[in-house]
């Protein structure tokens, strides 16, 4: 088979699902390597599943003759547990990174984040500069700001490896909402009620607000950084911004003005009983995230969103109403708080 050999980590999650997806449809592709530590049983076209962990497997002979290695692949839980996350998302992209010097991959495109981002000046919007030193009480922007820094470490030792680095806003696609509630929300939160007049109200939390895109836009562009001569930095997210204002409008429902001081013990305490797996520490990190100014992912990659916030936000929802997740065993599985509580594994996106 001719064309571009990609391997992609983290392959059979809300992100990997999407940009195997948007791949196997490039014609410039002739075959994938989706790498994931619980593989699905059927792979897409030109794609094929290699069940390998990034924290111990080797990868150096997989990534052998690849043209470009996507890497995706992250922890989110246990967030009790800091230690065996930073062993995922930290070690295992260094890893990544190194097993790919190793084996001669010419291009590196990493799915960073938003929240690797310092915090935000108001409603100005950062381009690509703006600091990246994330916020140091959640694990999610310390990890994601630390893999930063190990990448400026290895531009400067592998200078002939073309790394590019994207930074979306929060990711949602259809399949992936139940997965999202389990990860985020935790399993009390009853994902069949949240719809337009069904919810009363939205708090309306000061400071609370972010940017989304949409899987397969996100995964659009991933395709477009694998095939263009493209390096650095690219901030990804729809223009319009997400606020509760927003959140109200889409779920008809009625505003009610509710302090961050009063948030932030509830979801402390609700955490340290296992009620819900966000972190006290993401919930300061969301109110404290910059607007992206994505005009160079336009203007570079010849990128456009063709989802809306409303739009995205909305399929987002209807998955959560329907509760049945994408044919992988990351997005269907139903596992993440016995994960959390009992073996102290979480799930990979």
């Amino acid at each position: 088979m001719t064309g571009q050999r990609i391997v992609v980590t983290g392959a059979t999650g809300n992100l990997g699902t999407a940009v195997v997806r948007a791949l196997a449809a490039d014609p410039a592709v002739g075959s994938i390597v989706g790498l994931e530590r619980r593989p699905a049983a059927a792979p897409p076209p030109k794609t094929q599943y290699v069940p390998l962990d990034v924290t111990r497997d080797d990868l150096a002979l997989t990534l052998r003759g690849a043209d470009a290695v996507v890497h995706l692949a992250w922890l989110f839980q246990p967030t009790h547990r800091p230690d065996l996350t930073w062993q995922t998302n930290v070690r295992g992209s260094l890893r990544v990174f190194e097993a790919a010097a190793e084996a001669g991959v010419p291009t590196v495109v990493y799915a960073s984040s938003v929240g690797a981002y310092s915090p935000g000046d108001g409603d100005r919007r950062v381009s690509e500069d703006w600091p990246t030193h994330g916020w140091p009480t959640a694990a999610y922007p310390r990890e994601k700001a630390y893999v930063e820094r190990c990448l400026d470490t290895f531009e400067r030792e592998h200078p002939a490896t073309r790394v590019v680095r994207l930074r979306p806003g929060f990711v949602f696609q259809r399949s992936a909402a139940p997965e999202q509630r389990r990860l985020f929300a935790g399993p009390f939160v009853p994902g069949s009620l949240v719809r337009p007049g069904f919810v009363p109200v939205v708090p309306d939390v000061p400071g609370l607000r972010f940017q989304v895109v949409h899987s397969d836009d996100l995964a659009d562009a991933v395709r477009r950084c694998v095939s263009r001569p493209v390096r650095g930095a690219f901030n990804l997210a729809t223009d319009d911004v997400v606020d509760p204002a927003f959140l109200a409008r889409l779920l008809d429902a009625r505003l009610v003005p509710v302090p961050p001081w009063l948030v932030r013990p509830a979801l402390a305490a609700a955490w340290r009983l296992h009620l819900v797996p966000a972190t006290p520490g993401l919930f300061d990190t969301v109110l404290r995230l910059p607007l992206l100014d994505t005009t160079r992912a336009k203007s570079e990659l010849d990128w456009h969103p063709r989802h809306t916030a409303a739009e995205t936000l909305g399929e987002f929802l209807a998955g959560l109403r329907e509760g049945t997740g994408g044919g992988t065993p990351q997005l269907a599985g139903d596992d993440t708080r016995k994960s959390e509580i009992s073996s102290g594994i979480g799930q990979r996106p």
